[in-house]
């Protein structure tokens, strides 16, 4: 079963010939057993996740289900759960037990969805490998010497290791898209504003979004139905009438524009990965697609946009969470040795200090007009580029990240290599553009690579047709990692 999807899974539980109480014990034994070899999981509670599968098949037998009612989910751990741990991978909330929902955890409750655990995470979700988490880092099913990409790392690697049929990640400049790229998954950041913030602990807030991450395109679809829907807690929660995200999985292509970035396949990207995605291309072709030649001629700045956008919200929102103990009352702006000496006393990670430092600098009396609202500026041409490719093409595609999977530790000593890993990705969260990543291939160590797909703002059906089609005809998505 750990290999169905979910419209398998919700079929099995609506024709009762399994129910959600077995459906979670199978996949918590697998938690058992394989996560002391991947790290995916910081808490797993079996007898609360037992008791939700209780009350989903009271749901079910009631005739009170919906079409994800009993199917379990992994979280983020950056997703503010009741009774849970909610830690951020970071020490500073290694007690800190959640008084309250997300709105995206409130969703999968009312729906009778089964929390199977939290899962592993880049320490406060600042990092692209998982290798900042103070709960050690996670490991890639498809090697356990490479990384599962960051900051949900966590979450890729227990769809990818079978652990969980689904679960939900955070992007904030790629975090849901390169991790399911680097493990061979499916992943979704839907427009900015589609699915709340509300208890989940920012990093950004200008570019931070929740989404789904799952086997494939149509589970996507399914969590999405769940996950988007407006929230007047959240101000930036949008508005919308509720759409079915699987309304449009059956549309054939005929006549579908893909645009090809000139600049996505440019210097940096590795041979491998330029093949496979070519590959897709060319499927996407014999589909009934054509292709054009577009130019986003700003991607080269949106890595110095986002790392000074970035970390300056990510100072500034540190400086205000006080009294849940996530954070700490930041200093004034112009005394950055007092700060260091107070993250370091605090035991926040490497990563995190440099980030805050960075983020409190470039705020700074005498910095502001020079970096940051220089980068604002930056940050708009960045979204013009976008919309004028949209002007000549429906959908934009290219590789999720420019290599598959490195080492662990191989980057951690170069921020810059590190942060280059996001240079696809990126410029969708500073436009709040809807991006996805699906499966396409694989590169010369055998390790998946990532098709990267954009979407204009709330394409996302549009989007996650042109993706199913594409897995209706190919069978990367369907791949297990060697022992899974």
């Amino acid at each position: 079963m750990f290999n169905f999807s979910l419209k398998q899974l919700s079929d099995l539980l609506a024709a009762k010939k399994i129910s959600s109480a077995e459906l979670t014990s199978e996949f918590l034994g697998r938690i058992n057993r394989l996560n002391p070899h991947y790290n995916a999981f910081i808490t797993v509670k079996n007898d609360a996740s037992l008791q939700q599968a209780r009350a989903a098949d009271s749901k079910i037998a009631q005739g009170l289900a919906q079409p994800l009612t009993g199917i379990p989910v992994a979280q983020k751990d950056i997703f503010c759960t009741k009774d849970w741990l909610t830690t951020c991978g970071s020490q500073i909330l290694s007690n800190f037990t959640a008084p309250y929902d997300a709105h995206v955890v409130e969703r999968f409750k009312e729906t009778g969805m089964v929390n199977l655990g939290k899962t592993n995470m880049d320490e406060f979700a600042m990092g692209s490998s998982n290798e900042t988490s103070y709960y050690r880092p996670v490991k890639n099913p498809w090697d356990v010497k490479a990384v599962p990409g960051g900051s949900s790392g966590g979450s890729a690697a227990a769809v990818a290791a079978r652990m969980a049929p689904a679960a939900i990640g955070t992007d904030t400049g790629g975090s849901i898209r390169q991790p399911a790229a680097l493990c061979g998954i499916s992943g979704i950041k839907p427009t900015y504003g589609v699915v709340s913030r509300y208890g989940m602990i920012a990093f950004a807030s200008s570019l931070d979004q929740g989404g789904p991450m799952a086997r494939s395109a149509e589970d996507l679809a399914l969590m999405l139905n769940v996950m988007a829907g407006f929230d007047a807690r959240d101000s930036t929660s949008l508005k919308r009438p509720p759409e079915d995200y699987t309304r449009d999985l059956a549309k054939p292509l005929a006549g579908l524009k893909i645009g090809l970035p000139r600049e996505y396949f440019a210097e940096g990207l590795s041979d491998d990965v330029a093949r496979a995605v070519e590959a897709a291309v060319g499927q996407y072709r014999k589909l009934g697609a054509t292709t054009v030649e577009i130019s986003l001629p700003n991607t080269k700045l949106s890595i110095p946009v986002y790392y000074v956008l970035a970390p300056a919200e990510a100072s500034s929102n540190l400086s205000r969470y006080d009294g849940v103990r996530y954070g700490y009352r930041a200093p004034q702006y112009n005394d950055l040795l007092d700060m260091y000496r107070k993250t370091r006393a605090e035991g926040f990670g490497a990563e995190v200090k440099r980030r805050i430092l960075i983020g409190t600098y470039v705020l700074s009396h005498g910095y502001y007009d020079a970096y940051y609202l220089k980068a604002q500026k930056l940050r708009r041409l960045i979204a013009q580029d976008f919309l004028e490719a949209f002007k000549k093409c429906d959908v934009i595609m290219g590789p999720t990240s420019p290599t598959t999977a490195f080492n662990l530790g191989e980057k951690s000593g170069d921020p810059v290599q590190m942060y280059l890993s996001d240079i696809y990705t990126i410029g969708v969260n500073l436009a709040g553009l809807p991006g996805m990543s699906i499966p396409c291939g694989f590169g010369n160590k055998k390790l998946p690579v990532g098709l990267h797909i954009i979407g204009n703002y709330f394409s996302e059906g549009h989007m996650l047709n042109i993706a199913h089609q594409y897995q209706l005809a190919t069978d990367w998505h369907m791949r297990n990692p060697e022992g899974v």
